[in-house]
């Protein structure tokens, strides 16, 4: 599939300069292109490669526009402008509509239009799908779960009961989504489960990422917000609750009851303690620990970075001191006031 530029351009919201008749089947970095292709520069360290790329067209901000002689789309946003044409241009496979013969449909289930259910899908009983739902090969839907229109759930992921995924959700393979939350009561020693009889729902326009693990509610439902993005392997426990537009990168951890306000960002390796808040537009850096509250927006981080390991067991030495050190400052103070 070829996409004129000119039209491409429109699509976008950008201007295209240059010549309207080209087309282009692909994209690809700047250094890499082909005249058959769509590249784009959104990060200045890359500017060199805008003077030699082959690129049939190349998304740019109108600065970097001057510097370029070529077919320019002029977007106020180019990484944004990259993420819409990458969406016209996508060649990934698409699974054909209809019901394999090979999927065990319950007679119960209800069935949207045009819904694809790929072989050794399983849909148990009461469960409902929208239209144009996408059910990859191997997937669980478990009793009662329901999907919205467009819901795609890629291959071996688990839906479990009663589960509920709003329009244009997307679960990515290997996923399991309503498994039993981590309750359990101790007595004398011996751990006792405690059912767990919440929910989880996840809003619309939502993607969870591969291998990721969102437990239901103990009670209440686990809530994940509308058009938030979920890295691969994140654990979420029973009744989180996550505002929208939110962003959680890989190999998170988040304990139970975590309340997240919109548009929060954490970092990847965070662990999240369980039964705290944290405010709208707070961003958390990678591998940091939070164990309290986080109240006002900003920026916060407690990882410590990689440094020489000569360096590292320099510091570590003098750690081991503080308490000395921290003694020493106390009684200088105090022969100071004296």
């Amino acid at each position: 599939m070829t996409v004129n530029i000119a039209v491409l351009a429109q699509k976008i919201g950008g201007s295209l300069r240059g010549d309207h008749s080209v087309e282009v089947d692909s994209i690809a970095n700047l250094s890499k292109a082909m005249p058959n292709q769509l590249s784009f520069l959104s990060n200045s360290k890359f500017a060199d490669d805008l003077k030699s790329t082959q690129a049939g067209v190349v998304i740019v901000s109108e600065k970097d526009a001057e510097q370029f002689e070529g077919n320019a789309i002029i977007h106020e946003n180019p990484y944004l402008g990259y993420a819409l044409a990458a969406q016209l241009l996508d060649n990934s496979p698409v699974q054909s509509a209809g019901i394999s013969e090979l999927a065990s449909v319950d007679p119960s289930a209800i069935i949207g239009n045009n819904a694809s259910i790929a072989a050794g899908a399983v849909i148990c009983a009461d469960a409902s799908l929208g239209d144009d739902c996408v059910i990859g090969p191997n997937v669980f839907i478990g009793e009662g779960a329901e999907l919205g229109h467009q819901v795609n759930v890629k291959a071996n992921a688990s839906i479990q009961h009663r589960v509920v995924l709003e329009n244009k959700v997307v679960i990515q393979s290997g996923a399991v989504i309503g498994g039993d939350g981590f309750g359990y009561a101790n007595d004398k020693g011996q751990w006792i489960k405690i059912p767990q009889t919440g929910r989880v729902i996840i809003g619309e326009n939502t993607e969870i990422g591969n291998n990721t693990c969102i437990d239901r509610g103990a009670l209440d439902d686990t809530i994940i917000g509308k058009n938030c993005i979920i890295d691969n392997l994140v654990h979420i426990a029973h009744n989180c609750v996550i505002g929208d537009h939110c962003c959680i990168c890989g190999s998170v951890g988040m304990a139970g009851s975590t309340t997240l306000g919109k548009h929060v960002v954490i970092a990847g390796h965070c662990a999240i303690n369980g039964h705290i808040t944290i405010a709208d537009n707070v961003q958390i850096t990678g591998k940091s620990m939070v164990t309290k509250s986080i109240l006002e927006s900003g920026v916060y981080s407690s990882g410590m970075p990689a440094m020489a390991n000569r360096d590292w067991q320099k510091n570590t030495v003098k750690l081991r001191n503080i308490d000395k050190l921290y003694d020493r400052v106390k009684q200088l103070e105090k022969s100071k006031e004296n």
